[in-house]
């Protein structure tokens, strides 16, 4: 993520990543972050990487007020590394 986030919503996406993964919920963020290193991104690029999906992901529901959508999450987790807009 950028270094001009905020650090405590970074450290809250990290969280969401850290807890995605360990409860291999949904599916395709340990999918898709194994994808990303062996693609040669370090764990931390990797996490960050996906931070941002969930970011994006969070924007639509804040913002926009959208419920989670699952397909659309999944399609910008493997649009990474190219990062959401």
């Amino acid at each position: 993520m950028p270094e001009k986030f905020n650090p405590r919503l970074r450290a809250a996406f990290l969280e969401a990543v850290e807890n995605q993964l360990r409860d291999n919920e949904p599916p395709e963020t340990r999918q898709t972050y194994e994808r990303l290193l062996q693609e040669g991104h370090s764990e931390a690029e990797a996490k960050d990487l996906i931070g941002a999906a969930i970011a994006a992901e969070t924007y639509y529901i804040l913002k926009r007020d959208e419920p989670f959508n699952h397909d659309r999450y999944v399609k910008t987790l493997n649009n990474l590394p190219k990062l959401p807009e």
